[in-house]
């Protein structure tokens, strides 16, 4: 039986769909080692596929925010999971289990690390192999077109924020960039009880902001984001979600021991004056998207506070690839 795929052949090259044999999970002598297949309908690719990210090879099958049900399990698969139940795969495609990141607990870390859709194909398939450690389950209250962006966008800056212990409610958290990043930070920044500060490049984003829930909003085009961050007592915590003007001087903009958070791959290095970090005591941190109990948590709170990702009017939801309907392998 063939499934229909599309594949980036080479660099710079198009979408191509190609006919390839269905998958079948393979078995798996420890647990870690299960597999699922899944039939995938909502999928959404991301920059690495135009060869921005090291270590992408092709041909590539991209797609990294996958929500699927699983047709067929291989052995020692978990009993949380069942044939029918809808699951989700994201930029982590699991783990190894071996190495010492995961001896450890830090799986996120892995040595491994396979990464949906750029390290290993991904979610433009009709059915897709995937490990047990890359699977989420999904809530009901989420469908599937809200659930998969959350897979990425979503639970990266659910994830790297809820981590930031040096922030309390109450405290200011400034937002740079209202992308598909920023849209999210803004509303779990709210419904954490942070007083929410949104930055962008112009005015027009403004409403938006609001209505996502920012408490202030800081045009960056006409207004110095340090100075009005300093009027507000100075950030606990700044999130870059976008690049966008000179990210280094917002340093200056945090409080007293607050903390400078990067979660957009920025196109120019920082260059960061220490004095700042040494008197604020202050500290610049990255964050990477997480594994999957802590997409299932970033799934779990959105549910639970109606947090989703916008989804604009008349874009087409509809997936790229008609799912498949396996009867047997």
């Amino acid at each position: 039986m063939s499934m229909k795929c599309a594949v980036f052949n080479h660099l710079g090259g198009h979408l191509e769909i190609v006919e390839k044999p269905i998958p079948t999970p393979g078995p798996g002598s420890r647990l870690k080692r299960a597999a699922f297949v899944i039939g995938t309908f909502a999928s959404i690719t991301g920059y690495f596929v135009h060869g921005l990210m090291p270590g992408l090879g092709y041909p590539r099958i991209p797609g990294h925010e996958v929500v699927g049900r699983i047709q067929q399990m291989g052995e020692m698969v978990s009993s949380l999971y069942k044939v029918g139940m809808r699951i989700g795969v994201g930029w982590s495609g699991g783990y190894c289990g071996e190495c010492e990141a995961c001896h450890r607990g830090t799986f996120v870390d892995c040595d491994k690390y396979w990464v949906t859709g750029a390290k290993q194909d991904g979610g433009y398939v009709q059915y897709m192999v995937v490990r047990q450690s890359a699977c989420c389950r999904i809530p009901e209250e989420l469908s599937s077109v809200e659930a998969a962006p959350l897979l990425c966008a979503g639970i990266t800056v659910y994830n790297s924020i809820r981590n930031m212990n040096n922030i309390h409610p109450g405290d200011v958290c400034a937002v740079v960039g209202i992308g598909g990043l920023g849209h999210l930070a803004i509303q779990y920044s709210k419904k954490f009880g942070y007083r929410t500060v949104a930055l962008s490049s112009s005015a027009n984003k403004k409403d938006l902001a609001n209505e996502l829930g920012a408490h202030v909003y800081i045009d960056q085009s006409s207004q110095d984001a340090v100075v009005e961050l300093q009027k507000l007592g100075g950030a606990k915590l700044i999130i870059v979600t976008a690049p966008g003007g000179d990210v280094s001087k917002l340093v200056d903009g945090l409080a007293f021991d607050g903390t400078l958070l990067i979660v957009s791959m920025l196109p120019e290095p920082l260059k960061i004056d220490s004095t700042s970090l040494i008197v604020k005591r202050a500290q610049i941190r990255g964050w990477p998207s997480g594994t999957q109990a802590d997409a299932e948590d970033a799934l779990n709170f959105s549910a639970l506070t109606n947090t989703k990702p916008l989804i604009k009017p008349g874009t087409n939801t509809k997936p790229l690839i008609k799912p498949g309907r396996l009867t047997k392998i």
